[in-house]
């Protein structure tokens, strides 16, 4: 089963749950905002594909964050700072049934890795 994560409101959620739905794949939604996302998880999604591709630097929760917080990142303060501020994750997040792990949307990649129903 593909399982999507982020947040329901984000556009780029919901333009990947049109295509989803339009290409017939059956998934779960894990809304990380309202159920949370444990850390064991984050570390795995780090491990797979680092924490510079996971960390969304584009969002206003990022620009909101001190010059302190900003600087001098590692793997574990950008680890710390996504927990703490679970928006600054990319969306979606997706784990494939086929196990790939997909960040951001982008309709021609999804093609690629998503079995259609």
């Amino acid at each position: 089963m593909t399982t999507l994560y982020g947040i329901k409101n984000c556009d780029t959620i919901k333009k990947a749950f049109a295509w989803l739905d339009e290409a017939g794949v059956a998934y779960t939604f894990h809304d990380y905002k309202k159920v949370g996302l444990e850390k064991p998880k984050l570390m795995q999604w780090v491990k797979l594909l680092g924490w510079k591709t996971l960390l969304n630097t584009q969002g206003t929760t990022w620009r909101k964050l001190s010059e302190e917080d900003r600087a001098d990142l590692t793997q574990g303060k950008a680890v710390a700072l996504m927990l703490e501020h679970l928006s600054l994750i990319r969306r979606p997040v997706v784990e494939c049934d086929n196990g790939q792990l997909l960040v951001g949307f982008d309709p021609a990649v999804f093609k690629s890795f998503i079995k259609h129903g």
